[in-house]
């Protein structure tokens, strides 16, 4: 199969797909590929992206049982928290009781766990430096959740939406930062950093993107991507074939259905967060995809009472070296290279774009959480705080006019200045 082929889409783009319509599409891709008696694994998203997964694990398991030998899924995390059996049974949609649900395993990816890793090749320095553009030059090993190796074939399933660290989510980033070891996370999301959130995210070519392509390219398992397009919460297009020609046509239309253009700048955002975000780390997504249409000088803020914690897996990390721009890091690089590098692009993400000269850092604009995180973490992290109990959401409505906008649902449409605007 060439990397430019697609089993089966439809794209209708202005309306849901039926669940029939989804099924067709599966059957029809599926029917394509040699997968009778084979071991096949479905790597699939968290519940921080919104995607009908408990409607595709059904589906995989209603085409796939009593053809291929063994159906099994593993949750794509990256660096997420792992999902008890509950949250697992809310993901699939079907009870998970030890890791099983019906006759399929699922299984969380351990990325803290170095001996759950496959190295399956290696990065050199001269093509990390030719990826970044010379950013960056050293050898990256490329490892990987060894359950790729371990079945015949992998389906990966996921939704396309601008990505603040490689332009656009899906795709080979299921592998990479999804299912990777943490030298390739740390590497690609620094790159992003120094190429800042606002240069990269929307946009489907991107170094990161090239780098992660790359990597996914020495795995030897067979691979099928399964692309979903979303509109809000509804799934109004789906293509299935390889890893990125699936991928290339769901971003065509996730750019033309998930970018706000906006004729002017906003001075004030106020990013309403759903509560599949659990906490900061997650959270963020608020100020990613909102800071390209706030004016310099103006601030966004996360509202998101049911945020309590600044990140599960890394908080402890983010304590001690706060929120700051890119060039606080890089003018200090020696005090703060030893840290995760992944945990300081999370960094500069959100605090966003601006300038460290003279000793004094000087943010583009403010970033503000109106959140279950106390005032005194707030200011320790280097955030600004609002009380969200004082937050009257009805009045910061209908005053696009006066440079203030409120964005609901916040997290997966992303913002963006027209050009001349």
């Amino acid at each position: 199969m060439s990397e430019s082929d697609v089993l089966a889409s439809l794209l209708p783009e202005t309306r849901p797909l039926t669940d029939a319509e989804v099924r067709q599409v599966l059957a029809g891709a599926l029917g394509q590929l040699d997968l009778a008696g084979k071991r096949v694994l479905a790597i699939i998203p968290d519940s921080t992206r919104t995607a009908p997964i408990p409607l595709l694990a059904r589906l995989l398991g209603e085409l796939l049982n009593g053809r291929a030998a063994q159906v099994d899924f593993l949750v794509a995390l990256g660096t997420h928290m792992p999902m008890n059996d509950a949250a697992l049974s809310r993901l699939v949609g079907a009870e998970v009781a030890a890791g099983r649900f019906g006759p399929h395993r699922i299984f969380n990816h351990q990325w803290d766990d170095p001996a759950t890793f496959a190295v399956i090749g290696r990065i050199t320095a001269e093509e990390v430096e030719r990826f970044s553009h010379g950013r960056l030059s050293l050898d990256v090993p490329v490892a990987i959740n060894s359950l790729a190796l371990a079945y015949d074939h992998l389906i990966v399933c996921g939704p396309v939406f601008p990505h603040e660290v490689v332009g656009f989510s899906g795709g080979n980033k299921y592998f990479f930062p999804g299912i990777a070891g943490p030298e390739m996370i740390n590497v690609t999301h620094w790159m992003g950093a120094l190429l800042t959130s606002m240069g990269t995210i929307g946009i489907a070519d991107t170094p990161m993107r090239r780098m992660i392509d790359h990597a996914a390219a020495m795995i030897p398992t067979p691979r099928t991507n399964v692309s979903m397009v979303m509109h809000g919460s509804s799934l109004v297009g789906m293509v299935v074939g390889s890893m990125t020609g699936a991928w290339k046509a769901a971003v065509e239309a996730s750019a033309r259905l998930d970018i706000v253009w906006c004729v002017r700048p906003y001075r004030r955002v106020l990013a309403i967060m759903p509560e599949m975000y659990d906490d900061l780390w997650t959270g963020a997504k608020g100020m990613y995809k909102l800071e390209p249409a706030v004016a310099d000088g103006g601030e966004v803020v996360i509202y998101a009472p049911h945020i309590d914690e600044v990140s599960y897996a890394h908080g402890h990390i983010l304590d001690q070296i706060g929120y700051h721009v890119r060039d606080y890091f890089l003018a200090q690089w020696d005090l703060f290279k030893h840290h995760p590098w992944g945990v300081l692009a999370h960094s500069t993400h959100v605090r966003g774009s601006g300038t460290f000269l003279g000793g004094i850092e000087t943010p583009r604009i403010r970033v503000t959480l109106a959140t279950g995180i106390s005032p005194q973490r707030c200011a320790k992290i280097g955030l600004g705080y609002m009380d969200p109990a004082a937050v009257d959401v009805s009045a910061w409505r209908n005053r696009e006019q006066e440079g203030i906008l409120v964005v609901p649902r916040a997290g997966e449409m992303l913002y963006r200045l027209r050009p001349g605007g």
